[in-house]
């Protein structure tokens, strides 16, 4: 009993007011001090990174990418140029599969638009039919490959 005795003496002793430390100029001025300094310090990080080369910028390497679109959530399409070449790519979760090839500067970049068809521009025939004859293009072209390899 003499313990809490002493315990409730000491809390009563001390006023309700007195335990919190006001803040005077100089420690708010400290503070902002200091974030000033942390802020500055991840500037001059990020300039030096982007001096260094670390950002990616350079577009002097073997690879550019010449433009790309995404089309959806984890999928996109992009136009890289690796010498003298544009590969059409598309890249999934886990993946990247080449498109298309053709030569650099074939197709005009600045041209394209996110505009639908026009009436004349539309596709003949239904998707079934549409999708057949592409993969009976496609294994017309495979089995050429694969006759003409022997």
């Amino acid at each position: 009993m003499n313990a809490v005795n002493h315990a409730a003496q000491i809390a009563s002793s001390v006023g309700a007011g007195s335990a919190v430390p006001s803040l005077g100029f100089g420690a708010v001025l400290q503070t902002l001090l200091g974030l000033v300094i942390v802020i500055g310090f991840v500037f001059g990080c990020a300039w030096l990174a982007r001096k260094l080369g670390y950002q990616g910028g350079k577009r002097s390497g073997l690879v550019k990418v010449i433009g790309g679109a995404s089309l959806g959530n984890k999928e996109r399409v992009a136009v890289v140029e690796v010498g003298g070449t544009w590969l059409v790519l598309g890249a999934g979760p886990g993946n990247v599969r080449l498109l298309h090839t053709m030569p650099a500067g074939s197709a005009e970049v600045e041209g394209v638009t996110d505009q639908a068809p026009s009436s004349a521009q539309t596709l003949q025939g239904s998707f079934g039919q549409r999708f057949r004859d592409a993969l009976a293009g496609e294994a017309n072209k495979r089995m050429q490959k694969f006759v003409g390899g022997k």
